[in-house]
């Protein structure tokens, strides 16, 4: 119950029933660390004295009857753009690592710890989380456990590949463009973007306020839905997130999917990828016996208008370091950021104008539909280092951002997502979005575990 292969659910199990403590749980994935991510290179920060304490006070509350929590002893870890008491949050950048550490826990690193959970450290990540490839300068790349040539997606890339390696059990990400799904198509693991607003960003370093979402990673969707509740919820500490209804999606896993009506984007969602990152959406929707098909309005332009919002928005948060301090940027992140700050006011006012606009076309689409599938990544992921640009569908694109191909256009509007494995012997995962209007997370839930269930997706740990 201490290995790799534990899921997060069945090692809380196990520790209220005391057939293993929560500290030799802990240790077990301390050690597991420290064997692995010198190759990996998910951690920027293990926290061992801090995780054996809180593992100590789990066991104390089973040993004396008390209600240990849903998580009770399940090691986790966060990106490190997650404040963590006593750590200094670096957003993956040389220039945060000049602050002082955090006086509190994030709220969602909090929710996690009253879960029962253990944090153990924090995780690698593209600076100031604005890339597709943790391919960071300041703390060197992570690397995918399913090939260590190759990137493990970002800008959650530590996230998704400690727990693809089976580091820990749970992560938490965080997701503007798509990167907590990104990252788990190309690790091979279920990732969760919620709806907007629904999980509190407080104690985040935000990336672009208007886009940035809150969400785990895990092995399993019923791992997955618990994590998540442990998180959701209102907080007046964030202001988007100070009325979100709070849903509990874990019932929801193993219920039933009649009734949902599924359906297939097609348009641009059924071009610029490969053969391969298509076929996995059509496997999917041939296991669930959908044959709709619908096109989202001008999803190339909500795009566009994406990157629009992001860069300027970025950029805003970082000015001052931008005119003073550019060479302490990583090079990867520094000439988006300047371009950000050059984008003229209108620009950026047309494109919040466009998002208002699509975002009550695509509410419209929901009246007659529950769940949408979309590829999650357009390629499985590329190797370290790739060449900037890439041929797909007949036209070179710039290898990196065009990762995001097909998650930006969801995010632009806040929808719920989650991104599900499929593995394939011999081959590298690629991923299907299970995409739904905001709040219905629930269905999303439904439907991966059906899908889990049937054994068409998965997430083993990677060798």
């Amino acid at each position: 119950m201490t290995g790799a292969d534990a899921l997060a659910l069945a090692i809380a199990a196990a520790v209220r029933a005391r057939r293993v403590s929560a500290r030799e749980v802990t240790a077990a994935a301390l050690e597991r660390i420290a064997q692995r991510d010198g190759v990996l290179n998910c951690f920027t920060h293990v926290g061992r004295d801090r995780a054996l304490a809180d593992a100590a006070r789990i066991d104390a509350r089973v040993a004396a009857g008390a209600d240990p929590g849903p998580l009770a002893g399940v090691p986790f870890a966060v990106k490190n753009l997650f404040d963590v008491e006593g750590l200094t949050t670096l957003a993956g950048s040389r220039i945060f690592a000049e602050r002082p550490a955090a006086t509190r826990d994030a709220t969602a690193v909090a929710a996690l710890r009253r879960a029962g959970a253990v944090l153990v450290g924090a995780l690698n990540m593209d600076e100031y989380a604005y890339g597709f490839t943790t391919e960071n300068a300041h703390y060197g790349p992570t690397r995918n456990p399913h090939d260590p040539s190759r990137v493990p997606g970002g800008s959650s890339g530590g996230s998704a590949a400690a727990v693809a390696a089976g580091l820990v059990p749970i992560t938490l990400g965080s997701d503007t463009n798509g990167s907590i799904r990104v990252p788990a198509a190309f690790c091979g693991i279920f990732g969760l973007k919620p709806t907007y607003g629904r999980v509190s960003r407080a104690g985040v370093a935000l990336f672009a306020a208007s886009f940035d979402h809150v969400g785990p990673f895990a092995r399993s969707v019923a791992d997955l839905a618990v994590a998540f509740d442990a998180i959701q919820g209102p907080d007046p500490a964030d202001p988007v997130c100070s009325d979100a209804p709070a849903v509990p999606c874990a019932p929801h896993v193993g219920r039933e999917i009649e009734g949902l009506r599924i359906a297939v984007a097609g348009g641009h969602f059924a071009r610029h990828g490969t053969e391969d990152a298509l076929a996995a959406v059509a496997r999917v929707a041939k296991a669930l016996r959908v044959t709709t098909e619908i096109e989202l309005p001008e999803p190339h332009r909500a795009r566009a208008a994406a990157m629009v919002i992001t860069a300027c928005e970025g950029a805003n948060l970082h000015l001052a370091d931008l005119r003073t301090r550019a060479k302490d940027f990583d090079p990867l992140t520094r000439d988006r950021f300047l371009a950000g700050a050059l984008v003229p006011a209108s620009l950026y006012a047309q494109a919040q104008r466009f998002r208002a606009w699509y975002r009550a076309r695509v509410a419209e689409l929901f009246r007659d539909v529950d769940v949408l599938l979309a590829p999650t990544t357009p390629w499985v992921a590329p190797l370290i280092g790739a060449p900037r640009l890439a041929r797909v569908s007949g036209a070179d694109v710039v290898a990196r951002s065009h990762s995001g191909v097909f998650t930006q256009p969801l995010s632009f509007i806040g929808l719920p997502v989650i991104s599900v494995p499929l593995t394939t012997p011999g081959a590298l995962p690629l991923g299907v979005q299970l995409v739904a209007a905001p709040f219905r997370e629930a269905a999303l839930f439904r439907v991966a575990a059906r899908l889990e269930a049937d054994g068409v997706v998965s997430a083993p740990v990677a060798s």
